[in-house]
């Protein structure tokens, strides 16, 4: 009886993984027939082409660079709100440092990524030993980085030279540089997760870390990790927005909500705020499925404000849509 019951057990975890694991696919798939047929029923069958699929691509780069660093925080069940502030921030330093001179561009970068793993670091170090919510230490830091932008710019600063524009608008076979960018970004990303001591310790961090520690995984150097990642993919965003501007302003972290909206692509693609289940090619989806969402709304002509309540109403429905059939699929 035993035994069956136990058989019975492991199907029904079988069916929920593999639920989870094809459910953003699904979604997906859903966000494309309906972007299809929106712009089939409408009349602009225009839009319909591989050139125009790429420019809905291009238009998430920064959010999906900044939600493959979310998702390593995710993972290991903490957040990171500071991300936004960090991309301004980013962005102007890399604008200001560089100041229109070509032979400051590896300057800049290194001054952003420095300032990345600081932030990365300092956010860990609080959760970890001071014991802080990730949720007040990220949000924290956020305020810190914005108030020291604003009390110096009000406005946009510097000037990116055009040899550094090329990662915003260059291509190679039509493709543009910065979507290349995130692919191979995913990819080692994915790489990390799946065949590295230090993903599987992620996974084992964020489904349980008091099960992990006991099985000796270094539960603090694990989530400082996550948090390092998460805030160096952020600066690289603010990189690929001051090359995409020109120049840096200490807004275009916050105005893009790339805080909220990282976590919301992070969410619709599968991983669970909790902690432990999810992945990278997920957030890839949800990414996408948010571009699309984002056309469909325009193909529709549905005014600026209506489009938020109804992108909130999604992506309320989306995380319900995976709660409710993983319940089921566990009953």
């Amino acid at each position: 009886m035993s035994q069956m019951t136990a058989s019975a057990a492991s199907l029904k975890a079988r069916r929920v993984m593999r639920f989870e694991r094809y459910a953003p696919a699904l979604l997906l798939v859903v966000a494309i027939i309906l972007y299809v047929g929106i712009a089939l029923a409408t009349g602009q069958g225009r839009y319909l082409t591989v050139d125009n699929f790429v420019s809905i691509l291009g238009r998430s780069i920064a959010l999906g660079i900044t939600a493959v660093g979310q998702t390593f925080a995710i993972l290991v069940a903490s957040i990171d709100l500071s991300v936004a502030s960090l991309i301004s921030a980013s962005a102007v330093v890399a604008s200001v440092v560089m100041n229109g001179n070509p032979g400051m561009i590896v300057p800049a970068i290194g001054a952003v990524l420095v300032m990345g793993l600081v932030v990365g670091l300092i956010n860990g170090l609080v959760i970890t030993r001071l014991e802080v919510n990730p949720l007040i230490a990220t949000l924290g830091m956020s305020l810190i980085i914005q108030g020291a932008l604003s009390a110096f710019f009000t406005n946009f600063a510097g000037a990116v030279p055009a040899e550094f524009q090329v990662f915003a608008y260059g291509t190679v076979a039509g493709v543009p540089y910065s979507l290349v960018f995130l692919f191979a970004l995913a990819l080692l990303a994915f790489f990390i997760l799946r065949f590295t001591r230090f993903g599987s310790d992620i996974y084992s961090v964020g489904g349980n870390q008091d099960a992990a520690r006991l099985a000796g995984i270094k539960t603090e150097r694990v989530v400082i990790g996550a948090h390092v990642l998460c805030s160096l993919c952020a600066a690289i965003a603010g990189l690929y927005l001051a090359s995409r501007l020109r120049s840096g302003a200490p807004w275009i972290g916050s105005d893009g909500v790339y805080d909220l909206e990282s976590i919301a692509v992070v969410v619709i693609g599968g991983t669970i705020l909790a902690g432990g289940r999810g992945g990278i090619w997920g957030t890839m989806a949800g990414v996408v499925i948010f571009s699309l969402i984002d056309s469909i709304f325009n193909l529709a002509g549905v005014d600026a404000f209506a489009k938020q309540v109804l992108r909130g109403i999604i992506i309320v429905a989306a995380v319900a849509f995976y709660a409710v059939r993983s319940k089921r699929l566990v009953a």
